[in-house]
């Protein structure tokens, strides 16, 4: 009985009524219920949209603002209520900017092009760069992005001598200095050193403490120093004869002048006379600045002022006048023995001399064996002696000068040099490379055991009378070539290059002058002298310095050239 009342109480299925269409797809007419429902038309290939949608355009996201939107578009507003009397009293009001479209960054665009959009875009609450500040970054960045050097036009630099008209250029008498970089001589002897005459003072060295915080004023020290060529200098002379197998004579500074003559800019002349079969004297002419230090020649922008204490002449006057007395103010005259005294006294000095406290130096005349019959005199300076634990000490003394910081574009010495004493070096190197490798090459001819430079500066850099000691510092010649890249064999090529050019030449008077506009010097032909068998004759001829040398008449070189 229970059975039967469960299945009478359950909710009966009843089948719907099915219109069936055999004509097609579809229903077959359309019921009444539905006839007066809008119809939205749709194909098969549009994406069905969200059957309901409560968040609307609250998310802002516009990947997936339109992912279920039909492809009519017009779909979703079919269904939107409008109230008709109502909508032309409403006004849409929006506060906000239109954005405009973004576009690729420019070529170039830098991060502080960025920055300063993105601070338009936040508002006066971020603090604004100033104009001229973000206009010193722009030309600071930019200036290493697209940096392209400036050319100006090239300064022409007059010749240091003045080339007459009767001149002529002899043949393959121009050398190209890139052709000299290639050039490699190794010597297989040893120099030998023939005599050594002067004095040599002790160093003091207490200036190796000298600093920035507490500099030593430079004072002007009475002694007099000698400028003698080759041609003037009585030793040489003597050497010639008493050796016949030598056949060029030179001294240090035309030596050094040639072999590193790759890195000179200014110009220069040196006189080169062929006398006889194979004999060549290098000399300088008279009144020729070959000898005085030169400022800034290989800067960046060298001295340019026509007049005035920072001029070309004026700077080189001035190095010569601190080079000198730093080396004679370094010198301890108080602890014996003060000086030391070579083979022979100052070979320059004269009766009219010798009342007069000469500087400082010894002359070194050595002896090179340069290959294939060439052999080479000459004479080579030092400035003193110290004393070491392995005795004593051969030293050359130089001296580098700051005329002004601003003007030169270089480091103050006076807030670098005790932090950065190497980074001063390479400056100096970098703008003084010329000189710089001279020094070094004549502390290795002079066979110095080490080479000192002084750091010396104007107090004020309006005034170029007044300086002060600001450190010193010491190298051995070789490994001070080293770091500054000077190649000791291709410095002995060029000058094997250069005698080998003069002693083809037929006996005359020449000059080798550096171009002023281009990296290459040039022979010059000027002036025909006598054979040197004349001066073996021991006869007496107005034009050749050499028989001047034993002639009774004993006249001055110069006067009576």
């Amino acid at each position: 009985v229970y059975v039967i009342k469960m299945a009478e109480s359950r909710i009966r299925f009843t089948l719907p009524e099915i219109h069936d269409n055999p004509n097609g797809w579809g229903p077959s007419s359309t019921t009444d219920k539905f006839s007066d429902i809008p119809y939205q038309p749709f194909s098969k290939g549009d994406r069905l949209g969200k059957v309901a949608d409560w968040g609307g355009n609250l998310y802002s996201d516009r990947k997936t603002l339109n992912k279920y939107s039909g492809g009519y578009g017009a779909g979703g507003q079919m269904y939107s209520y409008i109230h008709e009397e109502e909508d032309h009293m409403f006004q849409l009001v929006d506060t906000n900017k239109p954005q405009k479209p973004r576009s690729r960054p420019r070529i170039g665009y830098s991060k502080y092009a960025r920055n300063r959009h993105d601070l338009a875009r936040k508002g006066p609450q971020q603090p604004q760069i100033k104009r001229k500040e973000r206009r010193t970054k722009h030309a600071k960045f930019n200036k290493y992005r697209f940096y392209q050097p400036q050319q100006g036009p090239l300064k022409s630099r007059d010749p240091s001598i003045e080339v007459k008209s009767t001149w002529s250029v002899v043949e393959d008498g121009e050398m190209e200095f890139a052709q000299l970089g290639k050039l490699s001589l190794p010597l297989e002897e040893k120099p030998k050193t023939l005599v050594t005459l002067g004095s040599l003072g002790l160093y003091k060295r207490h200036f190796d403490r000298v600093s920035c915080k507490t500099p030593q004023p430079l004072r002007r020290i009475d002694r007099r120093h000698y400028r003698v060529s080759t041609t003037d200098d009585p030793i040489i002379k003597k050497l010639a004869k008493e050796n016949p197998d030598v056949n060029v004579f030179a001294t240090d500074t035309i030596i050094t002048t040639l072999m590193t003559c790759t890195r000179s800019v200014y110009s220069w002349d040196i006189v080169a006379q062929r006398i006889g079969k194979s004999h060549l004297f290098f000399d300088i002419r008279e009144g020729s600045k070959l000898d005085l230090p030169t400022v800034g020649e290989t800067a960046a922008s060298p001295p340019e002022d026509e007049s005035g204490i920072n001029s070309y002449n004026s700077l080189m006057a001035e190095a010569t006048y601190i080079k000198q007395n730093f080396s004679q103010q370094v010198l301890d005259t108080k602890t014996p023995p003060s000086t030391i005294s070579l083979e022979g006294p100052n070979p320059f000095q004269d009766e009219e001399d010798s009342n007069t406290s000469l500087a400082s130096v010894a002359y070194r005349y050595r002896k090179w064996n340069l290959g294939k019959g060439i052999k080479l005199i000459a004479r080579c300076e030092l400035d003193a002696y110290m004393q070491t634990t392995s005795g004593e000490a051969l030293v050359n003394i130089k001296a580098c000068n700051e005329w002004d910081a601003k003007q030169a574009n270089t480091p103050e010495w006076r807030a670098k040099l005790d932090k950065q004493r190497g980074a001063v070096l390479a400056t100096e190197i970098r703008n003084n490379g010329f000189k710089m490798a001279k020094w070094t090459m004549g502390a290795l001819l002079a066979g110095a055991d080490f080479i000192k430079f002084g750091y010396v500066s104007r107090t004020n850099p309006k005034d170029s009378t007044q300086h002060i000691i600001l450190g010193v510092q010491q190298f051995q010649p070789l490994e001070l070539a080293k770091q500054m890249t000077l190649n000791v064999n291709n410095a002995w090529g060029v000058l094997r290059a250069i005698i080998d050019t003069c002693l083809k030449l037929p006996p005359g008077k020449y000059t080798i002058l550096k171009d002023p506009n281009k990296a290459r010097f040039t022979n010059l032909h000027y002036e025909l002298v006598c054979s040197f068998v004349a001066c073996t004759l021991k006869t007496v001829c107005s034009n050749c310095f050499f028989c001047h040398a034993v002639c009774s008449k004993n006249l001055h070189p110069r006067r009576g050239e």
